[in-house]
């Protein structure tokens, strides 16, 4: 059985061990989320961690997606704070873990930060990943918009310059 909930600051604190395994699968499969190998649970956990005075303040909002009440799945939404900006957000960090992969669960994080996300007066949101990647799937398939592909903008957790694609969704008509 999947649930998924958006964490609270204490709850942040308490998950940072299963979202830490999450990430550091992500990144041992290859996947391009701003880190290099050696890359291992501990930097993972590190990297989290660091996140936690964001989460506090609500500028970065945290979700988890649970298969059997495992951790298997988060994605981020980082609402613009510049004042020219508050109409939009950033998704960040949508991953699932590479043994839950399949089943729906990425569709089903994106969909929960869409509606928190137009629930919360944004109206645009923002994206980037690498070209060809699965993630890139969900997107296009998903409704997002891809506007552009920058060659060698990051690199894969290898160290070989990969392209990324940058998307956005639109969550009114209207704009």
């Amino acid at each position: 059985m999947r649930t998924i909930a958006r964490l609270t600051p204490a709850a942040f604190d308490t998950c940072v061990k299963e979202l830490a395994a999450l990430l550091a699968d992500a990144v041992d499969g290859g996947s391009s989320l701003g880190f290099v190998t050696p890359f291992d649970h501990e930097d993972a956990a590190a990297w989290w961690r660091a996140q936690a005075p964001a989460v506090a303040s609500g500028d970065l909002i945290v979700w988890v997606c649970r298969e059997n009440g495992a951790v298997v799945g988060t994605v981020g939404l980082a609402p613009a704070t510049k004042a020219n900006a508050r109409h939009r957000g950033e998704i960040v960090k949508l991953m699932v873990h590479s043994e839950a992969r399949g089943r729906g669960h990425a569709r089903a994080l994106l969909a929960a930060a869409e509606q928190a996300a137009l629930a919360a007066g944004l109206d645009l949101l923002m994206l980037d990943t690498e070209t060809g990647s699965a993630a890139e799937h969900v997107y296009l398939t998903g409704g997002w918009t891809r506007y552009g592909i920058v060659p060698d903008y990051a690199a894969s957790p290898d160290g070989t310059l990969r392209e990324c694609s940058f998307f956005y969704k639109r969550l009114t008509a209207t704009g």
